[in-house]
């Protein structure tokens, strides 16, 4: 699922997909740059959220973690895969003032 959604996204070299630790008892998954680490039973919004973490992540570690740029890209993760209206998703994040860059692109590619 991870490859096939990096691709669609017109994104080459994807992260690795490895298993969490099972000695992880309050993380779910973790994901950076280069690894998305996931549960045995990953529900399908954390699997996006994660790779939002992946492709809002350098390779050296930087990150805008929960910033707008990773909002923007999970944002339009979600509308696309789980076909959530995104005025939905916008007002709520709003509500909660939460900032979004809607124009987000991954952050390691020059477009």
């Amino acid at each position: 699922m991870v490859d096939a959604i990096w691709s669609d996204m017109g994104l080459h070299y994807p992260p690795a997909v490895a298993p969490l630790s099972r000695q992880a008892t309050t993380t779910m998954a973790r994901a950076d740059r280069l690894s998305i680490l996931l549960a045995d039973r990953t529900p399908s919004w954390c699997i996006l959220h994660e790779l939002a973490h992946s492709m809002t992540s350098h390779a050296d570690g930087r990150s805008d973690g929960h910033g707008p740029i990773f909002m923007g890209i999970y944002v339009r993760l979600i509308e696309r895969y789980l076909r959530i209206e995104p005025q939905m998703l916008i007002a709520s994040l709003r509500d909660a003032g939460i900032e979004i860059a809607r124009d987000a692109r991954p952050v390691f590619v020059d477009l």
